[in-house]
């Protein structure tokens, strides 16, 4: 099932350049928000499914993702 919150509203940044490819925010996200891609880089895959938990944001070791919990 393809889970969608408000199209354009979550507040979820993520900065790929701090990113070190651990894997934790893809582990504990509830909606597949996140997928890893090449060479151990992890990408946001569906930001419109982001329910603005923080579970991510809580588990990144680096700070690389932000989540302001809002209307998702």
């Amino acid at each position: 099932m393809h889970m969608q919150y408000l199209k354009g509203v979550a507040q979820l940044y993520f900065d790929e350049n701090k990113c070190i490819g651990c894997g934790f925010c893809i582990d504990v996200c509830p909606h597949e928000v996140f997928k890893l891609v090449d060479k151990g880089k992890v990408t946001v895959k569906d930001k419109d499914r982001c329910m603005e938990c923080g579970a991510c944001a809580l588990n990144c070791p680096v700070n690389a993702v932000e989540v302001k919990a809002g209307v998702g």
